[in-house]
């Protein structure tokens, strides 16, 4: 079983080619961040007039590099939300338009169930049930997936991101975009001496505005004097505590050994060693994607697909030309 992925959902323009449930045969990925690095973050229409010069040439590349002719698709996925709705417009609109042309289902796929998805490219052996801590620059989430196709919201940030404070604290410090690697990358030579705020609530909840607010103010009033090596270890340090004791507590409650790492923050090398640290200290199994699966691609929303392809999420085009995209759609919709 053969299916074509389409991702557009913010900066990158992504097609995939899956055959099966796992097997990865094409995963052509166009990046705009040094289109967007001259703003400090991704301009939307800059990014949809991008993905509309792209995407043709993106399908055509993830088609030549699989080997296979369009009559070899069984049906077409597509990003149908969340992100920034232009960016969705274009892939969605091509996926329908391909699907239609060669009479095969279309997928809608929410982003976020792919970022989860893209563990099981990475662990063949990993299946549900598990929790997930999905971290990015539009979401930060504590899923229960009971199954391939099913999942629960246990906890969520009440306010920005974690990877929307990594870019806020970045730009507070004078570092370029995106954020999380640039904080990172100027933690390492420095030490976490910055007492940072963490905001602890009665559920599972995160919330980051506290702690970005802090290092504002602390920066304000040390001016030059500020140490900013040490301001990004502390505040790395912080966050990744943050993530992985509210994770870890609603494993303890929840009576779940297995979780899944996900989302573009899932590359931050503190955050994956923290992790791994604490589900071994409690006998927990902890499972990482591959840092090419991290950032948005389109073979991770691929792997979804397949599954709600197989569990009856799959559409005769014909039948859906109502189909749009859904910027602020929620997950199991």
């Amino acid at each position: 079983m053969l299916g074509l992925t389409i991702e557009s959902s913010c900066d990158e323009t992504s097609v995939a080619i899956l055959k099966d449930n796992r097997e990865v045969l094409s995963n052509i990925v166009s990046t705009q961040i040094e289109i967007h690095k001259e703003y400090g973050g991704v301009v939307p229409e800059i990014a949809s007039r991008k993905h509309l010069t792209n995407i043709s040439y993106v399908v055509n590349e993830a088609m030549k590099e699989a080997g296979i002719s369009f009559k070899d698709l069984d049906y077409i996925g597509v990003t149908h939300g969340p992100g920034l709705i232009g960016a969705l417009l274009v892939g969605v609109s091509y996926a329908k338009s391909l699907a239609y042309a060669l009479n095969i289902p279309i997928v809608p796929t929410h982003h976020i169930e792919g970022h989860i998805a893209a563990n099981y490219i990475t662990h063949k052996d990993l299946k549900p049930p598990f929790i997930a801590l999905v971290v990015s620059g539009g979401h930060s989430h504590i899923i229960f997936v009971k199954d391939y196709t099913e999942f629960e919201i246990l906890g969520k940030t009440r306010d920005d991101a974690v990877g929307e404070a990594f870019d806020k604290v970045a730009r507070t410090l004078g570092l370029g975009y995106p954020g999380g690697p640039e904080i990172s990358k100027c933690a390492e030579s420095g030490q976490a001496t910055y007492i940072l705020p963490k905001t602890k609530f009665e559920n599972y909840d995160f919330s980051f505005s506290g702690i970005k607010t802090a290092v504002i103010n602390i920066a304000h009033k040390e001016g030059k004097k500020l140490n900013i090596a040490n301001m990004c270890a502390s505040f790395e340090q912080t966050v990744c505590e943050e993530l992985v004791e509210n994770t870890i507590k609603v494993m303890k409650e929840k009576n779940i050994t297995k979780v899944v790492l996900a989302g573009g923050v899932s590359a931050n090398r503190l955050l994956r060693k923290m992790l791994e640290e604490e589900a071994k200290k409690n006998n927990f199994v902890a499972y990482m994607p591959d840092l090419k699966y991290c950032t948005d691609n389109a073979a991770m929303v691929a792997c979804a697909a397949y599954y709600n392809f197989i569990n009856n999420k799959a559409y005769n085009i014909k039948d859906k030309l109502d189909l749009n995209a859904k910027a602020n759609l929620k997950i199991g919709e």
